[in-house]
């Protein structure tokens, strides 16, 4: 008779902040694996699991709080089924929340086009692919699409699909068949940095036409801090002038009548964001155009 393979169940978070310029996210193990643990069944709601057993552990209370998807694996010791409920949750950067250090784009190098290191990372994965892709046409677009080659533009919302299409290609450690010709970013264990692609893609998004990135910043900030993590979320620069003139125009924050004191420079405003403007927030339109690879 063939024996059945029993499943079990976990929980799996992202916890998302930003330090100045830099999107970080907590990990364990040395940056190899995400927090995670078996999920009880004591209450009702998976997200008020989560985030009782996140604040259990390290303190923080979380901000805006979404599932992400539901990963499954086969384990080689007992062969059961390893099914991961992944969560991504965001983090003010308040100053005594310091938990989440390691840069976002320490797993994922090429998605920082506003580096100049990663834009020569890009070329090399670029003619790599190209090579890879040879004369199939359906890979050959894809390569293009999901790249930003001519005639296609740059979509930092389409991280996952970038980091999908490496592992299918070779170029990243937890691919099957390893190339190890492209210093392609930091390797997690089992399908974390898969899940954390999946959280990169699903931030840049919301940023874009919700007000999420607020649960990011403190409570009083400068424009210049909200450009910031915008910037350090897209991984690409934004048109200052236009960027205030949505913020302001849209009404999503005002003025505090206190000031930011910088050790250099003048002193900036600080401001706080508006709730009640949130629901119909658009901040699309802020980004400079990035020049296709090839």
């Amino acid at each position: 008779m063939k024996q059945t393979a029993f499943c079990r169940a976990e929980l799996v978070a992202v916890l998302l902040n930003v330090r100045k310029d830099t999107p970080c996210v907590l990990t364990l193990e040395n940056g190899q694996a995400l927090p995670s643990g078996p999920l009880t069944m004591g209450g009702h709601s998976l997200q008020k699991e989560l985030c009782r057993w996140v604040e259990q552990q390290t303190g923080v209370v979380l901000g805006h709080t979404e599932q992400l998807y539901t990963f499954a694996d086969t384990q080689v010791a007992d062969k059961s089924r390893l099914v991961r409920i992944s969560y991504m949750a965001l983090i003010s950067s308040n100053a005594d929340q310091t938990i989440a250090e390691r840069s976002i784009y320490d797993y994922f190098p090429w998605e920082d086009r506003r580096n100049t290191e990663a834009q020569a990372l890009l070329q090399r994965i670029v003619l790599w692919l190209k090579n890879w892709a040879g004369k199939n046409v359906v890979q050959q677009q894809r390569c293009a699409r999901l790249f930003g080659l001519t005639p296609h533009p740059w979509n930092d919302e389409l991280a996952l699909d970038r980091y999908e299409l490496l592992w299918e290609a070779g170029l990243v450690h937890e691919a099957k068949h390893f190339e190890g010709q492209i210093q392609s970013g930091l390797p997690m264990q089992a399908d974390f940095r898969r899940v954390l692609a999946t959280a990169l893609s699903r931030v840049r998004a919301k940023i874009r036409y919700t007000s999420v990135v607020f649960d990011l910043l403190p409570e009083t900030f400068t424009l210049l801090q909200l450009q910031q993590a915008m910037e350090a979320l897209a991984g690409c620069w934004m048109h200052k002038q236009n960027f205030r003139r949505l913020v302001l125009q849209q009404k999503l924050v005002e003025e505090t009548g206190a000031f930011d004191t910088p050790q250099q420079g003048r002193p900036a405003k600080l401001y706080r964001f508006r709730p009640e403007a949130g629901q119909n927030c658009y901040l699309a339109g802020a980004k400079l155009p990035l020049t296709p690879l090839l």
